[in-house]
């Protein structure tokens, strides 16, 4: 299982899962313009097309150093399943996805001040058999996941396609999509897995 603690050192070619929340806690997402911005800053750095600023200059990007294969969006908080190719990829990305976030965030709510709490949290899956656990975790955490508009879940079930959103890695574990469904609402045979993930958290 992932160690507690933020993570200290970053291994290429590994996978992690990523948790950040608003600082004191606070709603990171008021509106759901909130939530549309943070999902066109996923594409704008992880597409395999480059996105420009207004000045025409090109945007960091990502793609082929970093993959996400799972999110979901909550009030205030955030998680991610992702996959590194390189050691150092997780901290420029995620710097200049919760910067840009934070510079939009703080602008449009006339507010000052950081919008997230410390540092994220970073813990490497070391069991390729945590995989499929963690991403229903992370689909489980709306209440209305089934339906819910900010998770990766309408990926993982056809709904909907992008090109900085890979699920594949996952649903080449189950037979088909629907296996992959009743996977997650069967939860409750592998409930103590979903409550050690949260343990992985409670100091968040």
């Amino acid at each position: 299982m992932p160690g507690r603690n933020i993570v200290k050192e970053y291994v290429a070619d590994s996978f992690y899962h990523i948790y950040s929340r608003g600082v004191n806690r606070a709603p990171i997402f008021h509106q759901k313009k909130d939530f549309e911005m943070f999902l066109h800053l996923l594409e704008r750095y992880l597409s395999r097309k480059r996105s420009k600023d207004m000045s025409r200059h090109l945007y960091p990007n990502y793609s082929g150093r970093i993959q996400l294969l799972c999110y979901a969006l909550m009030n205030n908080h955030i998680h991610m399943l992702v996959y590194q190719t390189d050691a150092t990829v997780i901290t420029d990305f995620m710097r200049s996805l919760l910067t840009s976030y934070s510079i939009y965030f703080n602008k449009v709510h006339k507010r000052v001040g950081p919008v997230f709490q410390s540092r994220y949290k970073a813990s490497r899956i070391t069991n390729d058999q945590y995989l499929d656990h963690i991403t229903r975790y992370i689909h489980l955490n709306p209440l209305e996941w089934e339906t819910y508009e900010y998770s990766s879940l309408p990926f993982y079930m056809g709904k909907q396609q992008a090109s900085w959103i890979s699920p594949q890695p996952i649903l080449k574990l189950f037979p088909d999509k629907e296996q992959y469904l009743q996977f997650i609402r069967d939860y409750e045979s592998h409930k103590e897995i979903l409550d050690e993930i949260s343990w992985e958290l409670a100091d968040q």
